[in-house]
Order: structure tokens, then sequence, then C-alpha cells
């Protein structure tokens, strides 16, 4: 009996989803922030790849909007839905790449001043929602080795080929892999913002609330 079970263990050890990469303990939020229901991602996906473009001069307003060492900060009731994903995507080999988190209303304020344009730049209102309320990311892919996938566009580019349904000027593998992308994320409950593919919304990101008061680090 134990060699016809021997077949079929190594079978269900083969199918497992591969368990991330260990990697260094992820330091307490500030009190703020854990009052205000903020933690880190890593803490929710080990092997997320954190590169958030406001804390370079690498994004559209070419300034650093974000302190150095800033973290990738989500509220909590995004937990399920990103680690769903991230198991999604990590038996498929790929892993989540974060360029936006939690975002100060401060900066969400300056964005707006230097683009005013709604469609590509959510306008500051006296409350917070999506990303100001840390109920919003802004993904993409990268292989399991960090190689980031081909999506078509970059981050933060105001063009109809931003679009997440686009496909006029956007070549069939960054098609698939935004429409891989799509679904691991749907899995987990986050919506796809249309305007922008690596754009989704957790649960109540269209809610007005409070103005947060924590800081990115």
């Amino acid at each position: 009996m134990r060699r016809l079970l021997l077949p079929f263990v190594l079978l269900a050890t083969a199918l497992a989803i591969p368990a991330p990469a260990s990697a260094a303990p992820v330091p307490p939020v500030s009190a703020t922030a854990a009052a205000e229901g903020l933690l880190d991602v890593r803490s929710v996906v080990p092997d997320a790849v954190v590169d958030l473009r406001y804390a370079t001069p690498d994004n559209f307003v070419k300034q650093q909007l974000y302190p150095t060492g800033a973290r990738c900060l989500v509220h909590q009731s995004m937990a399920p839905g990103l680690r769903t994903a991230a198991d999604t995507l990590r038996a498929q080999g790929d892993r989540l790449v974060f360029w936006d988190c939690y975002r100060p209303h401060s900066v969400q304020v300056h964005m707006y001043q230097v683009v005013p344009d709604a469609n590509w730049v959510a306008k500051p209102t006296a409350y917070a929602r999506s990303h100001e309320a840390g109920r919003s990311v802004d993904v993409t892919l990268a292989a399991a080795d960090g190689r980031r996938l081909e999506m078509g566009t970059g981050f933060d580019d105001f063009t109809a080929r931003a679009h997440a349904y686009a496909t006029d000027g956007v070549d069939a593998a960054a098609v698939a892999n935004r429409a891989r992308l799509r679904t691991a994320m749907q899995a987990g409950g986050l919506s796809p913002y249309s305007g922008e593919w690596w754009h989704f919304d957790g649960p109540g990101a269209g809610v007005d609330r409070p103005i947060l008061r924590a800081a990115v680090n």
C-alpha cells in the first residue's frame, strides 16, 4: 500500500504552490499607521517586489515625492485579496511588483497641481478614497527572478495604450500579461480600473473617509 501511495504523494508535492523565499522580518508600522489600519504589504506578500516610483524621481512629476525608504502600506481590508492574487500568480511563476500603495493627501494635492486632469490624476477632496485611504494599489508583473514582464506601457503613461483593455498599439504578449494580472487580482476580489491597467481597487476604495495622518515610512 505504501508503494501505491508514494506516486500520489510525489504528485501532490509537485503541484503544490511553492512557498515564497524567506525574507527578513518586516518591521512594525508606525503607531499612527497601525491605528489607521495600515500594514506593510510585505507582511501579506513576502515575495513582493516593492518599487515605489514616487520615492524616486522616476515618475510623471520628475520629483521624489516620498521619503527615501518609504514603505508600501495598504489598508488591512486589502490583505486577503492581495494574498490570494499573489498565490495565484506565484503558481504561474510570477510575482507582484508594487509601484504605489497608500498615498498621503499632500502628495495627491501636489500631483493634481502638476496634472490637473481628473482622467489621469484623481482630484483631491476633503476626504480620502482609493490610494489616499490605502485601499488601492498600482502593480505590475515580474518573473520569479524579478525580471519585469512586458505590459505594453510603463507606469503613469497618459495615453490610450495605458487603458486596461487596450489592444491598439499593445502587442499580444502585453495584452496576455495584463489579462493574467487582472484575473489574479479579481480572484482576490480586487477591481481593475479601466483607465489604467496597473490600478486595482480594494473593498470600499470609493467610499469617502477621513484623511489619514500616517506617513509612508
